[in-house]
């Protein structure tokens, strides 16, 4: 459970290693992290994204706080290494997300779609090397499921 609360202090955002520390404004979505391809290969097919890394512990506390919008191909990348079991919420997350839990053998654990602003810990249910935010419901409408690949 300890674990649990930490990593629930820790990204204290839902939504979020050698990228810039970026320093952004209370109010104010991130910018300038660091953008990589994402696919998922589902029975549906393989979908692209492209998302941004939040690797350091401010990037991730920040997450995708007070964006407004996000299109339906973005998203956003939060890697844990050692793999740990986290919770995330939605505090001044102003979008619904869907978030995706990865393992260690980088299938998807679990997708949870979360409400804006709601602060209910959303928990991993097993330790996971990352966590993929994207828009709300955009898991469904491709046909994402637990067990489908991810690669980044």
């Amino acid at each position: 459970m300890r674990g649990i609360a930490v990593a629930i202090a820790v990204t204290l955002a839902a939504c979020t290693s050698q990228a810039a520390t970026v320093h952004t404004p209370v109010g104010q979505p991130q910018t300038g992290l660091q953008r990589v391809p994402l696919t998922i290969t589902s029975v549906t097919g393989t979908h692209h994204f492209i998302v941004e890394i939040a690797k350091t512990e401010h990037q991730q506390e920040m997450g995708l706080m007070f964006v407004k919008s996000l299109a339906p191909n973005r998203g956003m990348i939060f890697p844990y290494d050692p793999p740990q079991e986290v919770a995330f919420w939605m505090k001044n997350t102003l979008i619904p997300l869907d978030i995706i839990f990865i393992r260690p053998d980088h299938t998807i654990a679990r997708i949870t779609n979360a409400k804006a602003l709601d602060e209910t810990p959303l928990p991993s249910g097993e330790p996971i090397v990352a966590v993929l935010e994207i828009a709300g419901g955009r898991a469904a409408q491709l046909g994402m499921a637990p067990g489908d690949k991810v690669h980044w």
